[in-house]
């Protein structure tokens, strides 16, 4: 928008955990958090007379902001009923586009077209790093993106550390606080090439981590798409989520070799469109099957 629209200023409201994702992005010139005070975030965002808000969201939250700043919308269709039909009766019916695509048809009345750059992301200079506790981020290693917000959508601790142990190249460990235990018994058991980094970084310092290395293995989370905007070739683990809800990685028109596993001859996948706490069905094979050869194939060719 900001490149194709001369002139434009384009604010962006977003969770207050979610700010750092976009502070440092040069085409935003402001960023709002929601506040708790819906009365006075509100009145903030009335005084600085937008003439079009962009809703990616459609939900009751922006609903209730459409209705108290009475402007004109765009709003995102989630598709939700079709999500519905695969999760419940595995019908797809789901059109085959990324949703970074369908995101972009709410702003094609600005006549605003797909540049086929892919993704942006961008680092602050001192969240830069050349060392991890003496570890070099300048020679070739694998990141692996061990944390994601579902169990349902995590590769089991027992699964990773087999994984790792087999990797012909250093491993770093990237996850948040949440992961640093399972982080140290991974690096524990996995052998000496693999440096846990879990609960040390801030997400940029993460993203950096990410940028820096030869190849990226992620569950379906955020991480996964900050390796696609850096065009890292990444192997990206499905459970209990599908490629075909349109959140794989996105690379634009840029041909990024990458390798999204998954074990296809589950009739239960996928059982929910987020996550859950556990497998409906117990077995959790969706990623106690996960083919580690395959894996290894893509990271050792």
């Amino acid at each position: 928008m900001k490149q194709q629209l001369p002139g434009a200023e384009i604010h962006y409201l977003t969770k207050p955990q979610f700010k750092d994702l976009v502070a440092n992005n040069p085409y935003v010139s402001r960023v709002h958090v929601l506040d708790d005070n819906f009365g006075q975030m509100t009145a903030k965002l009335k005084a600085e007379q937008f003439d079009h808000i962009i809703d990616l969201h459609h939900n009751l939250r922006t609903l209730r902001l459409q209705l108290a700043l009475q402007k004109k919308f765009n709003r995102f269709d989630k598709l939700n009923f079709k999500k519905w039909l695969l999760v419940n009766f595995k019908v797809n019916v789901l059109p085959q586009v990324h949703i970074v695509e369908r995101y972009l048809k709410t702003v094609q009345f600005l006549g605003v077209q797909n540049d086929g750059e892919g993704l942006d992301y961008f680092i602050p200079a001192k969240d830069e790093l050349t060392t991890l506790d003496g570890f070099s981020l300048l020679q070739p290693y694998v990141a692996f993106v061990i944390g994601a917000t579902h169990f349902t959508k995590r590769m089991p601790k027992e699964k990773i550390i087999s994984l790792c142990g087999k990797i012909n190249m250093p491993v770093v460990l990237i996850g948040g606080k949440a992961e640093r235990a399972d982080g140290e018994a991974i690096a524990s058991a996995a052998g000496n090439q693999v440096h846990n980094t879990c609960g040390q970084l801030n997400l940029n310092q993460s993203a950096w981590v990410v940028k820096q290395a030869a190849y990226v293995i992620s569950h379906d989370t955020g991480l996964m798409h900050i390796a696609a905007a850096f065009k890292k070739p990444v192997v990206s683990l499905w459970g209990n989520t599908v490629p075909q809800f349109g959140m794989y990685p996105y690379y634009g028109n840029h041909q990024v070799k990458n390798l999204m596993s998954e074990v296809t001859d589950l009739k239960c996948r996928p059982c929910s469109k987020i996550g859950s706490s556990q497998c409906p069905q117990t077995h959790f094979d969706c990623m106690k099957k996960q083919n580690e050869e395959t894996i290894l194939r893509f990271i050792q060719r």
